[in-house]
């Protein structure tokens, strides 16, 4: 598993395909409302967290999710979730149960 410093930069490249997938035809649907594209921060951040340290302290998790979320809010791809997110990438990510499985529905 790549280190969490590196889950971004693989990231930007599943939202980004995502963003450009989302111009071909979907214009029309509605996309996530800024509050869900934080809730797939969270989710995302999570997910990561709970995969790098699975026996941290609930106090070392809180730590690690609180600096990947914001790592993931500096990233560009996350800042153009509600314009380019589609409804169902965003399901498949907030269903996901692996950091992995979350990237491969934003691809």
């Amino acid at each position: 598993m790549p280190a969490l410093g590196q889950r971004p930069a693989r990231l930007r490249g599943a939202v980004t395909a995502a963003i450009l997938a989302s111009g071909a035809g979907v214009a029309c649907r509605p996309h996530p409302s800024p509050s869900q594209c934080d809730q797939l921060i969270e989710r995302y951040a999570l997910l990561v967290v709970t995969a790098k340290f699975p026996d941290a302290s609930a106090e070392q998790i809180q730590s690690e999710r609180d600096r990947e979320k914001i790592e993931a809010r500096g990233d560009d791809a996350f800042k153009s979730c509600s314009s380019q997110v589609s409804p169902p990438e965003y399901d498949c990510a907030m269903a996901a149960a692996t950091a992995d499985a979350f990237e491969k529905c934003l691809e």
